[in-house]
């Protein structure tokens, strides 16, 4: 890869990271709940999501996806329906006791991670992650007419997949967990009450599950 293509495809990773979607609200609220540290757990299934998809759509598969409405259908309903099921479950969400540590002084050391705040596994963040971009049909789609701009049939493909594979992971990382994560973290300064954790948590919620239905009416 070249790099006037490479600096191309930089760019395009960088704008499609950015632009808020279902990675971005479930970035935000692992960092919320579990601190900015932890929250690298969801980030990680979000990554091993994006990879599974570049392979399906280096293996041709996502082109198939992507022009059979019956396939399109099923992933686009099952991962509009799992998003609103995780907005409905945020939006439920019991507030943290008053006395718990990060609670009680958000600005404390160590507050953004403390395992007080909530005892979620990193195992749950990361398949969390992995299904809320996994189940995402739309990601498929765009890498479908994305990709390809990029690679070159004439050279080795793998070396090219592997270079945009590492590209699009590490572009997004820095982007999930040096932006989105940070701004979920911001908002535990408004949560130190139960009204405001209330408030949070039901924000979250609603964020989910209109993502969730845009998805499936979009």
């Amino acid at each position: 890869m070249t790099a006037s293509t490479w600096i191309a495809l930089l760019g395009a990773c960088l704008l499609i990271s950015v632009t808020p979607g279902a990675g971005a609200i479930n970035t935000m609220n692992n960092a919320l709940n579990v601190g900015f540290r932890r929250s690298l757990w969801g980030i990680g299934g979000q990554q091993a999501a994006l990879l599974i998809q570049l392979v399906v759509v280096a293996a041709g598969l996502g082109l198939v996806v992507a022009n059979s409405p019956v396939a399109f259908a099923v992933i686009r309903y099952v991962g509009a329906a799992y998003l609103m099921y995780l907005g409905i479950a945020q939006f439920r969400r019991e507030p943290v006791p008053a006395d718990a540590p990060d609670a009680a002084d958000p600005d404390a050391p160590d507050a953004a991670d403390s395992d007080a705040v909530d005892a979620e596994s990193g195992t749950a963040m990361f398949v969390r992650g992995l299904w809320v971009n996994l189940l995402n049909p739309k990601a498929i789609v765009f890498l479908v007419a994305f990709i390809p701009g990029f690679v070159r049939p004439e050279r080795d493909l793998l070396v090219q997949y592997s270079q945009i594979g590492v590209t699009i992971v590490a572009v997004d990382v820095l982007i999930m967990w040096f932006f989105f994560a940070l701004v979920g973290r911001t908002f535990r300064r408004i949560s130190g009450t139960a009204r405001g954790q209330r408030r949070i948590n039901r924000l979250f919620g609603v964020l989910f599950i209109a993502v969730g239905v845009m998805l499936a009416v979009l």
